[in-house]
């Protein structure tokens, strides 16, 4: 299904949402096409034409409350790995803790990667230093505001680039 942007009324990045649902907004005057979908196309009524958003702006403002931390959820540690298994670089099917939940570890960010299927079932719940491994990189909680987002991919949709960056420093 295709999907819009979705603006607050100060221009921050909120969602996406269903096509659907963003020209439901735009018909009831609670939001804005901000950037039309670059094929042109169109949907059709009776009485009426609508061009097809891929980004929208609320006219009135949403209040978020802002996460300090970024939740921990299988897509996003799938994302901030690259689908890649941490062991072997192959694609990464499965998360598995670094140090172990038998063993005491927690389930956090700094303990929790991709992985594909072989590599974890080999590491089963043993520690690194029990197989001779080491990471490659060492696991972190992501940065940047992309991250908070619910919904929004980095390298989504080319038209959202200029709502979603960050400003440069």
């Amino acid at each position: 299904m295709r999907q819009v942007l979705l603006l607050n009324a100060t221009y921050e990045p909120l969602t996406t949402l269903p096509l659907r649902r963003a020209v439901v907004l735009v018909l009831r005057d609670k939001a804005e096409i901000v950037h039309q979908d670059v094929s042109g196309a169109v949907l059709h009524s009776a009485a009426m034409t609508v061009e097809i958003p891929s980004v929208i702006r609320l006219r009135r403002y949403v209040r978020i409350p802002f996460r300090t931390r970024v939740p921990l959820t299988r897509t996003a540690l799938m994302r901030r790995d690259n689908f890649r298994c941490v062991y072997c670089g192959r694609r990464a099917e499965t998360i598995d803790h670094v140090h172990p939940r038998s063993r005491g570890g927690k389930h956090v960010w700094e303990n929790c990667v991709a992985s594909c299927r072989t590599c974890n079932h080999r590491k089963a719940d043993r520690l690194l230093e029990e197989l001779g491994w080491t990471l490659p990189i060492t696991p972190g909680v992501p940065r940047g505001a992309h991250w908070r987002l619910i919904g929004i991919v980095p390298d989504g949709d080319p038209q959202w680039a200029p709502y979603v960056t960050e400003p440069a420093a």
